[in-house]
């Protein structure tokens, strides 16, 4: 025989965890956070920096760090657990993004920096959240069975994260009166604004509902952790 048939209704079953709704939204509110930049990447390179031309290799270096950190988040998560390795991850992404507030235009060496980190934030962002899902889906007793179904609305956050941070960056940018090519400093101001400090409260509000969702209750155990509880 095969394995277990799904029924047609499978695919809601995710929703009837309280640990899956709380992670989607960890993982809505993160992927917003690196996504805002993605989306402001070659306005901010250019028209803040004035760095456009080397926008092509910030990008390569930002991937690439990506690439080569994730075996080294997935030996972290061995030693302190996928959460705590991801929270640290996403410290780390926001203080990048701190930094990344102060360049000052023509700042080459100091962007490319930031690029270096904050790919070595995204490598954990890659490695470590599909393992939090496997794990949860391992607690709620569905493993080898409903698989599909909770990766399946993972994949649709991860795409929504685009969309959401394209819907919410861009109108605020034009509200404040950005528009691309821009030399007017206060747009430049505000473009600044959302390229940095936006995804870096968003990061510590991402990292503080893992802390005290995942992390806490699995440090505490009289508490039951958010990954243990089906219901």
């Amino acid at each position: 025989r095969g394995g277990p048939v799904q029924s047609a209704g499978g695919w809601r079953l995710p929703w009837r965890q309280r640990a899956f709704r709380w992670l989607f939204a960890i993982l809505l509110v993160n992927g917003v956070a690196a996504a805002i930049p993605a989306t402001l990447f070659l306005f901010f390179a250019g028209d803040y920096l004035r760095l456009g031309h080397y926008a092509g290799a910030f990008l390569i270096v930002y991937f690439c760090a990506a690439a080569a950190s994730m075996p080294a988040w997935v030996v972290l998560a061995r030693r302190f657990g996928e959460a705590r390795a991801w929270a640290g991850a996403m410290l780390l992404a926001a203080t990048v993004f701190v930094w990344a507030y102060g360049l000052d235009a023509g700042a080459a060496w100091g962007f490319a920096s930031i690029c270096l980190l904050s790919g070595l934030a995204l490598g954990a962002d890659l490695a470590l959240p599909p393992a939090l899902l496997a794990g949860l889906i391992g607690a709620a007793g569905q493993a080898g069975r409903h698989e599909a179904a909770y990766f399946g609305w993972w994949n649709f956050a991860v795409k929504l994260n685009l969309a959401l941070s394209a819907g919410l960056a861009l109108p605020l940018l034009a509200l404040a009166g950005y528009t691309p090519g821009t030399t007017d400093p206060q747009s430049l101001q505000a473009l600044t604004l959302a390229y940095c400090a936006l995804p870096c409260a968003l990061k510590l509000l991402a990292a503080g509902a893992l802390y005290a969702l995942v992390i806490r209750p699995r440090a505490a155990p009289s508490a039951p952790s958010l990954l243990r509880s089906p219901s």
